[in-house]
């Protein structure tokens, strides 16, 4: 599926995200009033959250990647039916595909994918909630179709920014078979696979009160 070239994501350098179009933005409260250019902040460390307030600069953040991270690699799980997609370099961790369907997202075990071990559908419904676009899949010789109407970001609760709607991001390398229609951007600043959440802020233990 093509772009919403309407809205735009621009990461700015050592500073917020730039965000220009947005249809929605919202949290666990509900939505949130946006104008037309928006500045999201994505140091963790704004105290207006989920806007910029320029505590980038006194916290000398930096946008590079600060480590190596883990290697971008999609790898296929080939099924009878199904062929699953993963990228590990671009996973969240937000567990969405171990906590419902652990038989097929198998932890600790390899292969940690089994595309067998359930109804094609139950995957298929698990997939498409995977909210960094790590995991998708291929069914009938087709890859995975999204359609989205607009482009929306939620703000994860002490999480990650996650974007659906296939607005354009720009100025970023994409991982290796990863979905452009969904992805998650980091906003405590710790993420080692920047701008994309990488599960940093279970381990810095950011909180966000607010959203």
């Amino acid at each position: 599926m093509s772009k919403n070239n309407s809205t735009t994501i621009n990461p700015a350098l050592n500073g917020p995200y730039i965000v220009n179009g947005l249809s929605k933005l919202s949290n666990q409260n509900g939505v949130i009033q946006t104008e037309g250019t928006t500045a999201l902040c994505r140091c963790g460390k704004s105290e207006n959250k989920p806007f910029c307030d320029g505590a980038h600069v006194r916290a000398e953040f930096s946008s590079d990647n600060q480590g190596e991270g883990l290697n971008d690699k999609c790898d296929d799980y080939v099924g009878h039916t199904i062929t699953i997609h993963d990228n590990r370099s671009t996973c969240a961790h937000a567990g969405v595909c171990t906590d419902n369907l652990a038989e097929v997202f198998r932890m600790k075990q390899e292969p940690w994918i089994d595309p067998d071990a359930a109804e094609v559908a139950e995957i298929v419904s698990v997939i498409q909630r995977c909210p960094s676009g790590a995991l998708s899949f291929t069914l009938d010789g087709k890859k995975e179709a999204i359609e989205y109407s607009s482009a929306v970001i939620f703000i994860a609760p002490n999480g990650p920014y996650v974007v659906t709607g296939c607005p354009e991001l720009n100025d970023t390398n994409w991982g290796e078979g990863a979905l452009q229609q969904r992805y998650t951007l980091c906003r405590c600043g710790a993420s080692k696979n920047k701008p994309f959440c990488d599960g940093s802020h279970w381990a810095v233990e950011f909180i966000d009160e607010k959203n």
